[in-house]
């Protein structure tokens, strides 16, 4: 009789023969296609306890052992503030997928919630501020994070519908406040039905967001910026009714962006108009 396969090997085993075509092969070309991995790079997989991280985590953790690009990793857990539960799921999920996280503990929750004016832009930079400088001080040159595909799409039909501006989302940035540090997004090409997928295969359970704003304004319907992405997330699935492309269109889109059809962009915050060259020979 064939010996069952179980915990992290058949969560692996999911993603090499079911999932192969749909988390492993994007996973794989957009490191290749964007240079996310170097000879030489310490990476810090950041691991929020939801699904995207979780699966980058594991995906990371296949390819170190197979490729024969010299790289280190390590997989960090930020604590800003968690419930007992909440972080014993993050830690019991990990065991689960075979992944040696490091927790570290900060107060940002608490921070950020003392604020009436955007908290839940102040948690995300406060993060991944102490993401940058955890994983620094643990010898790291590259924090991963878990944005995926899907991520890209919305943020930038958002940025044009609310925000008055054509705007994506780039597969690495350089720190600004942190030299020498970059962030790398190696889920840049995973579409996030696939991760939901790949998640309900093997009976694994994540967190969605658990920070106690989230938690109060779930009950008072206050949640403008996560109501205006669903909203966008439900237009773009209605939209694929009728046009299964319409997401492959759209991430093609910002990569053959033609400045010469545009009467104004902005290029390391400075603003260009046409008109700047318009009456040169």
């Amino acid at each position: 009789m064939a010996k069952e396969i179980t915990g992290a090997l058949s969560i692996e085993r999911s993603i090499n023969k079911k999932y192969r075509k749909t988390l492993w092969t994007p996973f794989v070309k957009a490191i290749k296609k964007y240079w996310l991995i170097e000879p030489g790079d310490e990476i810090g997989v950041c691991i929020s306890g939801g699904k995207d991280s979780m699966c980058m985590a594991v995906l990371f953790k296949m390819i170190h052992r197979i490729t024969e690009i010299p790289f280190g990793l390590k997989f960090i857990v930020m604590d800003p503030g968690y419930n007992e539960a909440n972080k014993k799921r993050i830690v019991d999920n990990a065991a689960i997928c075979d992944i040696p996280i490091t927790i570290f503990e900060n107060n940002i929750f608490d921070v950020a919630n003392s604020t009436d004016k955007n908290p839940c832009y102040l948690c995300a930079r406060m993060r991944r501020g102490a993401l940058y400088s955890k994983a620094r001080d643990m010898g790291c040159n590259k924090i991963a994070l878990g944005h995926h595909f899907s991520d890209v799409i919305e943020t930038t039909v958002m940025a044009m519908f609310y925000g008055s501006q054509l705007q994506g989302m780039m597969p690495k940035l350089h720190s600004t406040n942190f030299p020498g540090m970059e962030l790398i997004r190696p889920m840049y090409m995973i579409h996030e039905d696939d991760i939901i997928s790949w998640a309900a295969y093997n009976d694994l359970h994540f967190l969605q967001c658990a920070c106690r704003f989230t938690e109060q304004v779930e009950n008072s319907r206050n949640k403008e910026t996560t109501s205006k992405r669903r909203e966008i997330k439900e237009l773009i699935r209605s939209l694929k009714a009728t046009n299964p492309g319409i997401e492959s269109s759209i991430f093609n889109s910002i990569h053959n962006l033609c400045l010469d059809t545009f009467p104004s962009y902005k290029t390391n915050g400075e603003l260009h108009s046409f008109l700047d060259d318009y009456y040169k020979d």
